[in-house]
């Protein structure tokens, strides 16, 4: 059964006549009323009672008509679906973050999709980095920006951002007005960690560990933003992602200062499976993350 023939009866019970039918859908008066024969041999019924001079829907018929519309009408509605899902109308894009990048980077690129594109529906899930690859790679997300550059070859990546570690102070620490302080000049600190495992802070392990100063880590904390309160509080001093801090630094409520003996720049990296069929939405995510990283 072939949707043009469910078209052509539809055509024929509204315009009640095979001719006038034939040329709303623009074809011959016997290309249509053989299409209804093929259409009955499948249903297996008379459609149409053709006694009379008016093609007149039989009991079958009837029945088949309720069908036969709501066909073509769900027919209709997925394309109409499918061109507000092209046109970025509807949809939805599954975004997959580190902590730092969804509460830092992320809301502001956000912000302009959702300008761009307000009835798109924006999903972010926040997981840590070592974990994105594999759920982009499992379709769960995608898209995932993450702190260190995905290396399956499966996956494609491009650098997002530049970013660098920093090491925090309260504002009126006997350290904050400094121009730089050494490593060996932390060893009495008391320091307030993440309590995840990342690169940046095997890099600051290492660095300490290599001018033989102790690295006094007196709490460990599971996000940022409290690392960031403690600070203020007075309780230690930390190091962070620039990013992280950029607003508090603007506004004087922490200060920080250049560690010499002590560097760790890193790059923030999005990543999509390669070569995927990528929803309209989340390709439009992308390039515009694209423009991001180049401005």
């Amino acid at each position: 059964m072939e949707l043009t023939q469910l078209e052509f009866f539809l055509k024929v019970v509204e315009e009640k006549s095979f001719s006038k039918a034939a040329d709303r859908v623009f074809r011959t008066q016997p290309a249509v009323s053989i299409a209804i024969r093929r259409l009955e041999e499948e249903v297996g019924a008379p459609l149409f009672d053709r006694s009379q001079k008016t093609p007149m829907l039989t009991e079958a018929g009837r029945v088949f008509y309720d069908y036969a519309r709501r066909i073509i009408a769900m027919r209709d509605q997925a394309r109409e679906a499918v061109a507000e899902l092209r046109t970025l109308q509807k949809g939805r894009v599954r975004i997959g973050a580190n902590e730092s990048t969804s509460l830092y980077l992320l809301p502001q690129v956000i912000l302009a999709y959702r300008k761009r594109y307000p009835n798109v529906k924006v999903e972010v899930y926040r997981d840590v980095s070592e974990r994105l690859p594999r759920e982009v790679l499992e379709r769960n997300f995608d898209l995932a920006l993450m702190a260190f550059e995905p290396t399956d070859p499966e996956l494609e990546r491009f650098p997002v951002l530049k970013d660098e570690l920093v090491l925090i102070l309260y504002p009126d620490h006997p350290l904050a007005q400094r121009e730089y302080v050494t490593v060996r000049e932390l060893g009495n600190e008391s320091f307030i960690a993440h309590n995840v495992r990342s690169t940046s802070r095997a890099k600051v392990i290492e660095a300490f560990a290599r001018h033989n100063t102790p690295l006094n880590i007196a709490l460990e904390l599971a996000t940022v933003e409290t690392i960031k309160r403690f600070v203020q509080l007075k309780i230690g001093i930390a190091f962070v992602p620039r990013m992280c801090v950029r607003e508090e630094l603007e506004r004087g409520a922490l200060r920080t200062v250049p560690v010499r003996g002590l560097s760790y720049q890193r790059t923030l990296w999005a990543a999509h499976r390669r070569n995927a069929a990528l929803s309209h939405a989340a390709a439009a995510f992308i390039d515009l993350l694209r423009h991001h990283a180049r401005s």
